[in-house]
């Protein structure tokens, strides 16, 4: 950003003529289950330890060059209460056929990926937690690396294609919600893990009006990562132990198409991750080879009931093909939402969640295993949700 500044001659350093730009919102929720404690909160008892805090400057020196920086502080429980930044990218769009962003960039896959970081733009207080989980979308939302986009038109009768092509490094963080059962038994990755990603996305505009099907995939290369094994040795001494852990390459196809007219929005996703890998550590002569097929989907309605209200209900699944034939291979959803605007500034969304298996959110210090149930957790459990937010 200071290179793209000190090359803009000094007539057009004034704040008037870079065009500076101010937004931000912030979020309180409030979270209560009927069973399990979820989230890394407690919220069986009800809990309000969901917090964030947004902030994004940007500016436009030229008509085709744009850059933006966006911070955020965010609480969930026992993950977060940290301030990380979520994108800092500089934009040139030469005409509608051709752009390209570079910096640390919004991964542009799926339906949500790219604006999920935005809460006051869309109608969900929880996004389908199969396709977009809440504890990891500081790791999906952003990779270090370029994106080039654009769009042309096929003709009057065929509407409009948008492609999205972008490639960099991702960057999970240890203490991401990925790796909560893992670090939760003694294994934890202080350097996080990252490699090299890629994608391409495409997006028919078809010619009817307001409908689009798209259609992305998203490659990773190999990654590594340095862990930390932690063993009790007996008498109340922990030994830690070194090793490391790799993810192999895997490629993960998205589906989706919106249809927009009126009052109503009608939504839908269909995407598979295959994941396998391996840790060792070599002082413990352990190799612990882990995989997971996760496929899963969602379909969601919303309708625009007032010029305030607008309410939506959606049904996601998600199924792990590698797991045991337990609760925990599993996630079935159905989730019915408010959504209102008391004024351009303010708002708020209530939210019920009815969910089946247990391949969501969980963790074993806040859902402790007993005799009645040894992976303490409950095959099933109801989610409300009470959030408020202020944006401007």
């Amino acid at each position: 950003m200071a290179l793209i500044l000190g090359a803009i001659p000094a007539s057009a350093q004034s704040l008037e003529d870079l065009n500076i730009q101010i937004h931000g919102y912030a979020t309180q929720g409030f979270l209560y289950t009927t069973q399990n404690n979820i989230f890394t909160t407690s919220s069986s008892n009800g809990s309000p330890a969901w917090t964030e805090a947004v902030l994004n400057v940007g500016a436009q020196p030229t008509p085709k060059l744009r850059i933006g920086v966006q911070g955020r502080y965010s609480l969930l429980g026992n993950l977060g209460n940290t301030i990380t930044l979520d994108w800092a990218a500089a934009d040139y769009k030469a005409d509608e056929r051709f752009g390209v962003r570079f910096g640390k960039v919004k991964t542009p896959n799926g339906l949500f990926n790219d604006i999920q970081d935005i809460d006051p733009s869309y109608q969900w207080a929880l996004l389908p937690q199969s396709v977009y989980p809440l504890m990891s979308r500081n790791s999906q939302l952003a990779h270090y690396g370029g994106v080039v986009y654009g769009s042309f038109k096929l003709g009057r009768e065929l509407g409009r294609l948008e492609y999205r092509g972008w490639s960099g490094k991702r960057v999970i963080a240890g203490s991401d919600g990925y790796f909560l059962s893992q670090t939760e038994s003694g294994t934890a990755l202080p350097n996080g893990i990252g490699g090299i990603t890629s994608g391409f996305a495409l997006h028919w505009r078809t010619p009817l009006v307001g409908l689009m099907i798209g259609a992305d995939d998203v490659r990773d290369n190999q990654w590594n990562a340095s862990i930390t094994q932690s063993v009790n040795v007996g008498g109340g001494v922990t030994a830690s132990f070194n090793g490391t852990e790799a993810l192999s390459n895997f490629d993960a196809p998205s589906f989706f198409a919106k249809y927009e007219k009126n009052k109503w929005m009608i939504a839908a996703e269909q995407t598979r991750l295959p994941v396998s890998g391996s840790g060792v550590i070599p002082a413990l002569a352990v190799i612990t080879p882990f995989r997971l097929d996760q496929k899963s989907w969602y379909g969601m309605v919303s309708y625009k009931v007032t010029n305030k209200l607008s309410a939506g209900i959606y049904d996601t699944q998600s199924i792990d093909h590698q797991a045991a034939l337990t609760p925990a291979r599993y996630l079935k959803d159905w989730a019915l939402n408010a959504h209102y605007d008391f004024n351009q500034f303010l708002y708020a969304k209530v939210e019920q969640h009815f969910y089946d298996g247990t391949l969501v959110g969980y963790d074993a210090a806040l859902n402790p295993a007993t005799k009645a149930l040894p992976t303490g957790l409950q095959p099933n459990t109801r989610l409300t949700i009470l959030k408020v937010g202020v944006s401007f």
